[in-house]
This record gives C-alpha cells, structure tokens and sequence, in this order.
C-alpha cells in the first residue's frame, strides 16, 4: 500500500465515524475498499457497526447528491470538462445516460450495485430534474445494504481487509445479475403499462 494511501487510512481510523463518511463523500479510494477497512476498525472495537452504516450511508448520500445537483445545474458540458478530477469519464456517462433513458427513475436503486454507472448514473439524474426526493429515496435504499455488505465483509476479514475485492466477488456479481434482472422487470413493467393506457 502507498504512503499516501495508508496515511489516508490513517486519517479516516483517527476520525472513526467522520473518517468513514468523509471517505465515501470524497471518494479518492473506491468506497468498498472505505467500507471494508470501516469493517476492520469494527473488528477493533473502534466503532460500532450502527455507527458505521450510518455513517457510510450519510457519506454516500451526499457524494450523489453532489453529483446529482452538478448534472441539474452544470450540465453535460460541464461535467466533461471536469468530470476527470470526480474519476468519472464521458464514457462512464454515456452508459448512465443510456441506463437512465431506457429504465427510467428505477434504475437510480439498480444501477448503485452495478460497475461503471454505479457513481455516473446521479448525473443524468439531475440533467433530467428527477425528483430530489425521490433520487434520495432510491440512493438510500440502495447504499444502506451496499454499506452492511462491505462493513461486514471487512469486519469478517479484519487484518486481511484488504483482501476486499477477492471476498467480495462471490456477493457483488451475484448483486448485478439481480439488479440487471430488477431493471429489466421494471422496464417490461412500464412498457406493458404505457400499452394498457394505449389501448
């Protein structure tokens, strides 16, 4: 692990609580990689797990609501001008973009578990003015058993937390089958609706 990585580390376990909200919000190191040493510090008895999945679904709220309002009031344009210093790429929007016309508001719950648009769907979200209630709704639902996931994983692994990627694997793939499947039910849900309002 790098120096400025494990002194990040060292910053989040020194704020416990804020640490891990504070890490999900910024977002320099992926958020399951925060979660899961989240976990270890749990392992330590450093803080709560409660606590913890508190504090990650606050810290991943509001990181998509920063993302949600730069899509409502910046636009695409300014998001592909700036969107390389949040990690997100104009290719990353694109799919999300994609996802979100096709599934509708839905795909706000769903696509948290999936790769890629996970982060980069709040924007089209915004661009769109889906309802802020609602986006908020949806993101909650979807982060608060993202967050339990990698808390306990992490938790489970303890000094081995950084093993995150190769623990998690046989839950997260899994998760995007389910959620491809849910998006897709949803989508055939709405088209048999707008056929009976047809007809």
């Amino acid at each position: 692990m790098s120096h400025l990585v494990q002194s990040i580390f060292d910053l989040l376990s020194s704020l416990g609580y804020l640490g891990i909200a504070l890490g999900l919000m910024v977002e320099v190191i992926p958020s399951e990689i925060v979660l899961a040493y989240g976990g270890y510090l749990i392992s330590i008895g450093k803080i709560s797990f409660i606590g913890a999945v508190i504090a990650g679904t606050i810290g991943g709220v509001i990181a998509q609501w920063f993302l949600y309002w730069l899509g409502r009031y910046g636009g695409r344009p300014l998001l592909n001008k700036y969107g390389k210093f949040l990690l997100i790429r104009p290719s990353h929007i694109d799919v999300a973009q994609k996802w979100f016309h096709k599934y509708g508001t839905g795909v706000i719950f769903t696509a948290r578990f999936i790769p890629v648009v996970r982060h980069a769907i709040s924007i089209p979200a915004g661009v769109a003015r889906m309802s802020f209630g609602k986006f908020t709704t949806y993101t909650i639902l979807a982060i608060i058993p993202w967050s339990i996931l990698f808390l306990y994983l992490g938790m489970t692994l303890g000094t081995k937390w950084e093993q995150i990627n190769q623990a998690a694997k046989p839950f997260v793939t899994p998760a995007i089958i389910i959620a491809v499947v849910v998006a897709l039910g949803y989508l055939l849900f709405k088209w048999k609706n707008k056929k009976n309002d047809a007809v």
